[in-house]
């Protein structure tokens, strides 16, 4: 019998945009799975929108209040725009032994982050975060023998939109060239955009620019002690990326997380310790100097936002 997944939030351009996926991932059998149902909590889209959603992709099941999935899905996706509510919105589901994917950011604190940790260290499948973690392009770079490519030990990425939402894609960028142990951040200042450098255990060091400004295409620049390679992702993969890498470990096929529980969120941490930076001129953040205290990134009030542009274009 297929996997049955469920979406949760219809906030964004992701749910149009992974179905046909999933969709085409099951025809080639490449898993065995199928969306089946969706609700919405309409937050940031109109009264109905589920069943305009279902009927759009010929999904089975529209529902109105967010519990009747439990009873028809194996797994969610979560969508949800206001990351401040993917704690509540995944937990009925978690702790029912379900499938959970939360779409990035993960949460914008260290409460909510806490919580997501709890629940991956005993096995639970929950997994989540940045499409831009599981960049082809990224990869295929890094399979190039170190004999060729040089040992990395700068990188460099500019993303534009805003400081959390999409500048999230900056830090899973820059953690999928480098790889895990984010050790601190460190604002750096402005020059129209926030330029921020991030740390890593090993050595290396990653310098992003990102903050509200026009969208830019996603590239990094890797500087290794060979050569300097420019890394340009295309567009029509990075969803196809995720889902090959994730989609397995999250319907069961495997039991191998796609990225170790211990440094998913390193992106969101790193996100936090920026915030904490810039809010203090610049001062170095380490990850381990992060408070459970601090409230983060507001994702109630992005959600309004979100909102109000999305009504300022129609």
């Amino acid at each position: 019998m297929s996997f049955k997944i469920g979406l949760v939030g219809l906030c964004t351009s992701h749910p149009d945009a992974w179905v046909p996926q999933i969709r085409d991932m099951h025809t080639t059998k490449q898993i065995d799975a199928e969306v089946v149902a969706a609700w919405d909590s309409g937050e940031t889209r109109p009264a109905g929108f589920a069943r305009e959603f279902c009927a759009r992709h010929a999904i089975s099941h529209p529902v109105e209040r967010l519990e009747e999935l439990l009873d028809l899905v194996d797994g969610v996706i979560v969508h949800t725009t206001n990351w401040d509510r993917h704690i509540e919105q995944a937990r009925p589901f978690v702790e029912a032994g379900k499938s959970v994917y939360l779409d990035k950011p993960v949460a914008g604190n260290l409460r909510d982050l806490a919580v997501v940790m709890d629940w991956m260290k005993p096995g639970r499948r929950v997994t989540g975060g940045s499409v831009l973690r599981y960049c082809r392009e990224v990869a295929e770079y890094l399979a190039v023998p170190v004999e060729q490519r040089g040992r990395i030990h700068t990188a460099y990425t500019a993303i534009g939109v805003d400081d959390f939402n999409y500048g999230i894609h900056a830090y899973a960028l820059v953690s999928a060239l480098l790889g895990p142990g984010i050790r601190a951040v460190r604002y750096l200042g402005s020059s129209g955009a926030k330029q921020l450098m991030i740390e890593w255990h090993t050595g290396e060091i990653a310098l992003l620019t990102i903050g509200p400004a026009q969208w830019l295409p996603f590239t990094i620049t890797a500087v290794s002690d060979r050569a300097v390679k420019q890394i340009e992702t295309d567009n029509n993969r990075i969803y196809r990326s995720m889902l090959d890498a994730v989609m397995p470990y999250f319907t069961g096929r495997s039991d191998t997380p796609p990225i170790p529980p211990e440094v998913l969120l390193e992106p969101e941490l790193a996100a936090l310790a920026a915030r904490m930076s810039w809010q203090n001129n610049g001062e170095k953040i380490f990850l381990s100097d992060l408070r459970l205290d601090d409230p983060g990134y507001d994702g109630t009030a992005f959600a309004r936002e979100y909102l109000r542009a999305r009504l300022s274009t129609k």
